[in-house]
């Protein structure tokens, strides 16, 4: 027995083994762990009085030791984090870094008080589909049904939206999301204590009862192991471009160049009636951001211009509902085949393709009145260009789970560096505690066993989306016929530059009564949203409202505003100084045959042209004789 103002002995068993600890009755339990720490060298560790690890011990600095522990006692340490012994030939790429986790600053919500926020504002097409009963409507059985045409039994009665036996009859491999809800709420008690909460991969921050991580952690502040589960669910049921114009004008990049392209789909959300209570991402436009690109890769650049697209977009009822890429590589060019590169034997997307569809999908979460934070999931949708099995351009579409968005958001995934197909989730270290993250897989036998997810199968996280095109086209820009299309933004190639010359090209193949479809088309009108030589921004309000809702009438209104005026007159001002090779149509163009003539002498004559320099006709700088278009103006010469 120890003397009372001496030190007792505490033994602590761990998985090295038993180790015997001196320390002062009179110490609090923070000394404790301290001494503990030092003594086994370990990290983010608890200690329980009980050999089935019960009866925790909390490092309170307000509780002595004596009060809770006598000498000789035994402890029990459980390791509760640190990295894993298992090691495996596909490393993790550590040096990945992904863009910036969002974090949420709700608070949290017990699920047994939680109610249906109206305060939420959902998107518009989950409201209509809240209004609608859903139910699958049956005709009567000719065999079966023995009733009147009036009656109904459960022959031909009308089926819940998550009836699995329908969804397999019509090979629909998930849920819509609107079908789930119904489902969780079609218990007793009505979807009374159903919430949605996210997944939460790290530790909770402000527990009080040990020394912050890596020197203490608690099972109140440690978020739970995570097990991977295929979801039966997509927020999105089918992608569907309005028409082959769309995605042939975004392949145009890889037929001339051979790299790949990326760009951000434009569009709505409406009602998809092939899936009971189904939505469908209805693309109309695909915005390309500034980008380098190769045979194998993508790299994004900071868009000085995404606010200004975004603006354009909405003032044209359009919203930015996914991301398309490119992986093509060129098979028989005689043939115009493409090499099939990605399938069941190989890999649906990469890893890091995976963590970028993630990153993206956290930057657009879903509104959603059953959520505690008001957001859940995403209705963004990946799309990727590639090979078929029959060696043809081919879309798959694609979203990823809630469960791979919250790895991402909390910088939990990594890629792998020698298998696109595996992704690796991080150890923790001393910055940054990680859960452990499992899967469920079956063996050569049959039995269905739990692996470690490092390394990962991506196809966990994965859900299909499928990518199609009408039968009938569908235009919300315009049409083109055999008229050459204006360019698409960021491309820096010969022939696919967006400046003046291209615009005065571009109107110079419409007549007037063809404004409207002139103007119709998402790429000029973000290029005149943010010109920079005429103040067009202030001014573009009613054109975008006129091409929204078709109307040629404010169209024509606004061709007879100041601003497009003057647009016209520096648009014949270039083509007459170029020598008159293209002519713009506009209200005075009966008297442009015999100006055009004058006005190209004069210039010629005012241009001020030596050796050396010439002067710009538009803004009078004087320029490099080298230089074909104005260096401030950038109006050609």
């Amino acid at each position: 027995m120890s003397k009372p103002g001496q030190n007792i002995l505490v033994r602590v068993q761990s998985p090295e083994g038993i180790k015997r600890i001196e320390i002062s009755p009179k110490a609090n339990l923070k000394d404790l762990f301290e001494s503990v720490q030092k003594a086994l060298k370990v990290d983010g560790f608890g200690l329980f009085k009980e050999r089935n690890l019960t009866k925790e011990i909390y490092s309170h600095t307000s509780q002595e030791v004596g009060s809770v522990l006598k000498h000789g006692d035994m402890i029990y340490l459980k390791q509760m984090a640190g990295t894993s012994s298992r090691r495996t030939s596909t490393t993790a790429i550590d040096n990945f870094t992904s863009a910036k986790a969002i974090t949420n600053s709700a608070t949290t919500t017990n699920s047994s008080d939680f109610k249906p926020s109206a305060a939420v504002k959902e998107d518009e097409v989950d409201i209509l589909l809240a209004k609608e009963d859903g139910l699958i409507k049956r005709e009567r059985d000719s065999k079966l049904c023995r009733h009147a045409a009036n009656g109904c039994c459960v022959h031909c009665s009308p089926l819940e939206p998550y009836n699995e036996n329908y969804l397999k009859e019509q090979k629909i491999k998930h849920l819509s999301f609107n079908s789930y809800i119904r489902k969780q709420t079609s218990g007793i008690d009505r979807g009374k204590y159903m919430v949605f909460e996210d997944i939460n991969c790290r530790i909770k921050p402000g527990c009080r009862e040990h020394p912050p991580w890596p020197r203490g952690i608690c099972s109140k502040c440690q978020p739970s192991a995570i097990t991977l589960n295929r979801q039966i669910y997509r927020h999105v049921d089918n992608v569907m471009f309005e028409n082959t114009t769309i995605v042939e004008r975004f392949l145009n990049y890889w037929r001339t160049t051979g790299h790949q392209r990326m760009g951000f789909l434009y569009g709505t959300y409406e009602v998809n009636t092939d899936v009971p209570l189904g939505i469908r991402a209805k693309v109309a436009a695909i915005y390309e951001p500034p980008q380098e690109s190769s045979r194998d890769s993508i790299r994004l650049l900071n868009d000085e211009n995404a606010e200004d697209v975004e603006e354009v977009a909405k003032a044209l009822g359009l919203k930015k509902v996914g991301w398309i890429f490119t992986d093509l590589i060129t098979d028989d060019p005689a043939a115009g085949t493409v090499k099939h590169i990605r399938g069941i034997e190989t890999h649906f997307l990469t890893a890091q393709e995976c963590i970028m569809a993630g990153e993206l999908q956290n930057r657009h979460p879903n509104p959603c009145k059953y959520a505690s934070n008001g957001v859940f999931g995403s209705k963004f949708v990946t799309v990727c260009v590639t090979g078929d099995n029959t060696k043809q351009v081919h879309m798959e579409g694609y979203a990823v789970s809630a469960q791979c968005m919250a790895l991402v958001r909390d910088n939990c995934l990594l890629p792998t560096k020698d298998a696109p197909e595996l992704g690796y989730v991080r150890e923790s270290t001393d910055k940054q505690y990680v859960p452990d993250v499992y899967y469920k897989e079956k063996d050569q036998y049959g039995n269905e066993v739990q692996r470690l997810a490092r390394p990962l199968p991506v196809e966990y996280l994965l859900v299909d989306v499928p990518a199609s095109t009408p039968l009938q086209p569908q235009f919300t820009f315009s049409k083109y016929d055999k008229r050459q299309p204006f360019p698409v933004e960021n491309r820096y190639l010969d022939g696919h530059l967006q400046d003046f010359n291209a615009l005065s090209a571009y109107l110079s193949q419409w007549d007037d009564e063809d404004f409207l479809e002139a103007i119709s088309d998402f790429h000029l009108l973000v290029y005149l949203y943010k010109m920079d030589m005429l103040p067009m921004r202030q001014h573009m309000m009613p054109l975008l409202e006129a091409v929204r809702n078709k109307n040629p009438n404010m169209a024509y209104a606004f061709k007879k505003e100041e601003v497009w005026k003057l647009l016209e007159s520096l648009i014949q001002a270039s083509s007459s100084g170029s020598g008159g090779t293209t002519s713009y149509p506009s209200a005075s163009s009966t008297n442009r045959t015999g100006a055009g003539g004058g006005s190209s002498s004069n210039a010629m004559e005012s241009s001020g042209i030596d050796g050396n320099t010439w002067t710009c006709n538009h803004c009078t700088f004087i320029n490099r004789s080298e230089l074909s278009s104005c260096e401030i103006c950038s109006l050609p010469r």
